[in-house]
Formats: C-alpha cells, sequence, structure tokens
C-alpha cells in the first residue's frame, strides 16, 4: 500500500488497511444537551463516512485504482495550476480548483480525498519540513497547507461566482469570469440580486463590449433554456451564449457548407426532438451562402425552406413546426441540392460537403427506396452536371437507439450514427461531423490511457 493510502478522521490517523473504531460517547458537558448529542451525532456520522471509504478502498481493487486516478489528476492539476500562478500566466490556469473538494466538505468526509490529494502534492519525499512528524501532525499539516497555499488562491484568482455568492457580494461577481454551466445554474439568481450590472453586462455582451461563456454547453442544452424560460432577459443569455457558440465554430472553420435534414415528426418527442432542433438550427447558421439558414424537410416531398425568426427562440419554433412525413426520399433531397448548385453556377468546393440526417428511424426505415439504387441514380446525376467528384455524403444519424441496423463502414457515400450522448455529440462538433462507425470506435480508444492496454490473440 503506497503512502497515499493514510488518513486523518477527526484527531485521529488510519490507514486504509485499517478499521475505523466507532467513537464512544464522552458525554455533554455543555449545558446545552442537545447540542452536545448534535455535535456527537455528527463525529460518528463523519467517522461512519470514512470508515465506509476506507473498507472499500481496502477490498476493492478497482474503486481503488479509480480512487488514485482521481486523486492522482487533481494534484497534477491543482501544481501545474500552481507553476502557472507564480509565473503570472493566470489565463493557463484550469477549473481543478473549483472542482476539487473543499477541506471538511460533505464531500470530502465522504470520500476523504482532500487529505489523498494534499499528500502527494506535499510529500514527505518533496518537502524535507514533514520528514521524521508523525502522521496525524503530517496529515493535518499537508490539508491545512492545501487549503492555505493552493486552494484559496487558485480560486481567488479564478474569481469562481461560488465565491462571491457565499459572501454575499453579488455587485462583485465579474460576469465575463462566469463559466457557462455556472451562468446556466445561476443566471436567475444574478437577476433576482443583481439585476442592473447583470442586464449591463448582458447588453455590453450583445454590443460585443464583453463576452459570454458557452463552451461547455452544448446546442440542444442551450435551446433548453429558451423552453424554461420566463423572462426575456434570460432568454437573452442563451441567445448570446449561442451566438458565442457559432462564432467559436465559424472562427474553426467548422460545418461549412453543409446541410441538415431535420426530423419533427411526433416520434421525436424528448431528447431526439431537442437535438435535431438544434443541431439543425446550428449547421443552417455556420453554412455559407447560397446554404445559410436553410434547411431541408424530412417527407416524401422534402422541400429546401428558408428558416424564418428574429431569435434563436423563433428560429426552434419555426423548425419545430415544419412539415414532416414518414420517411423521406433521398433522391429528391440530392435533385434539390443539384438544383442550387447548378442555378447558381456553383463552383465544386462550394458544393454541400456532408449532408447530415437526424431522425429517430433507422436508415432503411427511412429512405423510400433501396440505398444502392438511390445512389447510383444520384451519381450519375451529378457526374452529368460537373460535380460527380464533390456528391455529399450522408452521415444519418439516429437519435433515439443504440441498436439500429448498421450500415457498413465502408459502405460509400452514407454514414451511419446509432444512438446519442454528449461525448458523441461533442466528437461531431470536434470533426467537423466527420463521423462514422469506425471514427467513433477510434475516438473511443484513442485515450492515453488506452495505450498501456495489449491486445493479446
Amino acid at each position: 500500500m503506497r503512502k497515499q493510502g493514510k488518513f486523518r478522521v477527526g484527531s485521529r490517523c488510519y490507514s486504509m488497511k485499517q478499521k475505523v473504531e466507532k467513537s464512544k460517547p464522552t458525554g455533554a458537558t455543555n449545558p446545552n444537551l442537545e447540542k452536545a448529542k448534535a455535535r456527537e451525532l455528527r463525529k460518528e456520522k463523519k467517522i461512519s463516512m470514512a470508515k465506509k471509504v476506507i473498507e472499500r478502498y481496502s477490498r476493492d481493487p478497482d474503486f481503488r485504482f479509480l480512487y488514485e486516478c482521481v486523486s492522482d489528476l487533481f494534484a497534477a492539476c491543482l501544481k501545474s495550476d500552481m507553476e502557472f500562478l507564480k509565473s503570472n500566466e493566470t489565463r493557463k490556469i484550469g477549473l481543478a480548483a473549483k472542482w476539487c473538494p473543499s477541506i471538511d466538505s460533505s464531500f470530502d468526509k465522504s470520500t476523504l480525498l482532500c487529505e489523498s490529494i494534499s499528500r502527494k502534492i506535499f510529500s514527505r519525499e518533496n518537502y524535507p519540513e514533514y520528514e521524521g512528524i508523525d502522521e496525524e501532525h503530517y496529515a493535518y499539516r499537508v490539508r491545512d497547507r492545501l487549503r492555505k497555499d493552493v486552494l484559496v488562491p487558485l480560486r481567488k484568482v479564478l474569481e469562481l461566482p461560488e465565491v462571491y455568492i457565499g459572501a454575499n457580494k453579488w455587485d462583485s461577481i465579474p460576469y465575463n469570469r462566469v463559466a457557462s454551466i455556472a451562468m446556466k445554474f445561476y443566471k436567475e439568481k444574478f437577476l433576482k440580486h443583481d439585476k442592473d450590472r447583470f442586464s449591463k453586462y448582458l447588453e455590453d455582451v450583445k454590443a460585443g463590449k464583453s463576452t459570454i461563456a458557452a463552451g461547455a454547453l452544448l446546442p440542444h442544452e442551450i435551446i433548453a433554456e429558451l423552453n424554461k424560460a420566463d423572462d426575456e432577459q434570460v432568454e437573452q443569455v442563451a441567445e448570446l451564449q449561442w451566438q458565442r457558440m457559432v462564432n467559436d465554430l465559424l472562427q474553426k472553420g467548422k460545418l461549412r457548407n453543409c446541410m441538415a435534414v431535420s426530423d419533427v415528426s411526433g416520434s421525436m418527442d424528448g431528447i431526439p426532438m431537442e437535438v435535431s432542433v438544434a443541431l439543425g438550427v446550428l449547421v443552417s447558421d455556420l453554412s455559407e451562402k447560397p446554404w445559410k439558414g436553410k434547411l431541408i424537410t424530412f417527407s416524401e416531398s422534402p422541400k429546401l425552406t428558408l428558416v424564418e425568426g428574429e431569435n434563436l427562440k423563433e428560429k426552434t419554433e419555426f423548425v419545430r413546426d415544419m412539415e414532416w412525413g414518414g420517411n423521406t426520399d433521398f433522391q429528391k433531397v440530392f435533385d434539390l441540392i443539384l438544383k442550387v448548385a447548378v442555378e447558381g453556377n456553383l463552383k465544386p468546393e462550394q458544393m454541400i460537403k456532408r449532408l447530415f440526417v437526424f431522425s429517430d428511424m433507422e436508415f432503411d426505415q427511412a429512405s423510400m427506396s433501396p440505398w444502392e439504387t438511390d445512389y447510383d441514380v444520384i451519381v450519375k446525376k451529378f457526374t452529368q452536371r460537373g460535380y460527380g467528384d464533390v456528391i455529399p455524403q450522408i452521415v444519418f444519424w439516429n437519435l433515439r437507439h443504440s441498436r439500429a441496423t448498421p450500415v457498413p463502414a465502408t459502405q460509400k457515400g452514407v454514414a451511419l450514427v446509432s444512438g446519442f450522448s454528449k461525448n458523441l455529440l461533442k466528437m461531431f462538433l470536434d470533426e467537423d461531423g466527420d463521423i462514422n462507425p469506425v471514427a467513433v470506435m477510434e475516438a473511443a480508444i484513442s485515450g492515453e490511457e488506452y495505450q498501456k492496454l495489449v491486445v493479446l490473440d
């Protein structure tokens, strides 16, 4: 067992190999007996939680491995951030200090994670001042040092809203430093406690004088806030975060010259509908002319439709109300695309690169005809018009099920993605929509942690 396996609970120090003995009530010397009993109950609960995590750490190798990985990650990130702080490179500081448990918080009490992290940051080997002192004193000192020398200064420079909220300093919150997820959770509170400043901040963002974070939010999460909003300024937050996301993707050159077919039929209710609408609007926003702002309806007689609306809420409502059918005619979809290209005399590089179909159906159910037959006709038509080398690839995304009938990974002209997860959607945005069964698998196993594994045949 490594030294990191030792922990302090209250005034006592334990090893992960040891059992924790339940403390015996010592009786109440305080005149207020109820308060004394409450303190004793809290103490016993604290020891009970520590006992559970220690016992599991001792007997469960999977939990122990996960525990040490989490502890190692926090320790490494916090040490790196402290170096950035010392060199005044504050913009490079991550959010490890935000997500690290606070000393003696409920999470820390139930996991003893802070002590494990502090032992790795302030190890005896690297800090000679801790050599020779007993475990109990060492554990106390490094935990306290983690709080004072690491978490407090890092959280201060991060200007976390929780710090200001906890101190009731609403009028001091730096809104341009609030992370996207925090903005999602706290925007109503900002309006309640600091309406004038927060409203002014939103106006500054709209005018380009300030910025708003959106990086951690996914498209459907932003439009979901529109559905719940009962305040115009709450809607404005979602609108501004959407625009930030669009601008960031445009700067990266993502999803340009793409087109979406959004299924909005009744069976799409729930997450599939939210994702289909959000990605449909997003793809239309990111496309270049003459494709910009347009979608194709999912129906037997598909139409190339201009998304109407002055703001994000109106656009999403328009898409939800588009006509739909039980399936779609892919030949007609490609005819619409080819017609725009021919009439606009577009160069081959201006042709749609990918056609995304967002639905809850399987590919063979969604198409009115066998794909092989459709594709042969499509190739012939595009070739005759001089676009034979730039035929759009279909990316058909079944947002409902993860057991759809797979399209062969190498089948020409189409890639099938089945099921929905946040990671899959992040991959869709990061990889410019270039997702297929093989790419999904390769992305899933490309992490550093998988490189240590060896396949034995």
